[in-house]
């Protein structure tokens, strides 16, 4: 994948991050069925929400803003599902905050977007067993870290975020003061980082380091030294969707065990971000998510 499509298309607007515990929607659940599974059979099409600028996960891979160019790790697992599911698959373009309502709706019938697993999603939505795992991380100023050097000195600072995100509600509860943006590519955040505008933009490690690699003349970078809440990512339905997630849960599983998962993980993240990781990770206490 050529650098200069993660210049055009990357944004940091969300990441949705994730929870340690195991989901409860998980592939080997008993019979049930719902009005959802039954209303997609009918039609035969899944209609997935995703935004179309979140680089490696939902961009254009072109000047034309067509399906056809749509890609990202998430649009094309969510390709491969419906495939085995025998199903035809539409994407709907739409911010991060615009996806949930959309779910409860109907508009829509699946979000994938980076989205994190979290526990007051759960009680609210079914997920889908991750098929994605990451970190956070943040994008500061190379020249001084932006004066921090730990999650304590977010305070009094300003963060470029989405309004709703899980890295918002991070900065916010070490004392950030939060400069929000609607469904803007990455170059509005990293730029205001790099004039000064802003100081800090905390996000998925996966898709800050394209944003650093698609600015090589601003001076940014990803902190060296800090890493923290570790998450899970996944897609997200309605609740009492629970034939629709197992049917999802159950073609997720065979791509994880024939390799697709970790071939498409691999072909945008030049890792294999379907894996769950290892290593030490700062775990934030007193975030209510």
């Amino acid at each position: 994948m050529k650098l200069f499509l993660f210049v055009t298309v990357l944004t940091l607007a969300l990441s949705a991050c994730g929870s340690e515990e195991e989901n409860d929607n998980s592939s080997d659940e008993g019979d049930v069925t719902d009005e959802k599974w039954e209303e997609i059979q009918e039609v035969g099409e899944i209609v997935v929400g995703t935004s179309g600028t979140l680089l490696a996960a939902s961009f254009y891979d072109g000047e034309e803003e067509s399906e056809d160019q749509l890609t990202g790790y998430d649009v094309e697992v969510m390709r491969e599902v419906a495939k085995r599911l025998d199903l035809d698959i539409s994407f709907e373009i739409m911010g991060i905050d615009s996806m949930l309502p959309a779910i409860n709706s109907g508009r829509i019938d699946i979000a994938a977007n980076d989205i994190e697993v979290t526990d007051k999603r759960q009680e609210e939505f079914n997920f889908s067993d991750p098929y994605k795992y990451s970190y956070s991380t943040m994008v500061v100023r190379e020249e001084d870290n932006s004066g921090i050097e730990s999650l304590e000195d977010l305070e009094g600072k300003k963060a470029g975020g989405g309004a709703t995100t899980i890295y918002s509600q991070i900065a916010e509860h070490y004392g950030a003061e939060v400069i929000t943006y609607g469904n803007a590519p990455n170059e509005a955040y990293l730029r205001d980082v790099n004039n000064g505008r802003t100081d800090v933009v905390v996000n998925d490690y996966y898709l800050s380091k394209f944003g650093v690699a698609g600015f090589p003349d601003f001076d940014i970078h990803l902190h060296p030294d800090l890493k923290f809440h570790p998450n899970e990512q996944a897609a997200i339905m309605a609740k009492g969707a629970d034939e629709l997630t197992k049917q999802v849960n159950s073609a997720l599983a065979e791509m994880r065990e024939d390799g697709t998962l970790t071939e498409l993980a691999e072909t945008f993240y030049e890792e294999d971000a379907s894996r769950e990781l290892e290593g030490d990770f700062i775990e934030i206490e007193g975030l209510d998510l």
